[in-house]
């Protein structure tokens, strides 16, 4: 399996490595979180680590850690309108339950 970017989610990470004028993608994860078990980690990342998995889609490169991987999988990864703002969405086959509040999940 892979993990998937969609086009305005590709858009985005291209144009927040270009403001911030340096990175080579954008780096996922997970950590133990909330009060559903993990949350979701994102941040540009200057290099390609060598525990990292990359994905392409749409010019843009998405880096995912070997732990954060079994979470992953499967994953789409959005970038769509939510009340006044824009956020990422993750369309993730993995999560059985989140909480209220949609901060945090389980698999």
């Amino acid at each position: 399996m892979a993990i998937t970017l969609t086009e305005s989610a590709a858009k985005h990470i291209r144009q927040q490595i270009e403001k911030s004028g340096k990175g080579v993608g954008l780096r996922l994860g997970v950590k133990k979180s909330g009060c559903s078990g993990f949350a979701y980690t994102f941040d540009i990342a200057q290099e390609v680590l060598e525990n990292d998995t990359v994905f392409e889609g749409f010019g843009a490169k998405l880096l995912v850690d070997a732990q954060s991987l079994p979470f992953l999988e499967g994953t789409e990864l959005e970038y769509a309108k939510e009340g006044l703002g824009h956020v990422f969405k993750f369309n993730n086959p993995n999560v059985k339950n989140q909480c209220g509040c949609g901060e945090s999940f389980a698999v």
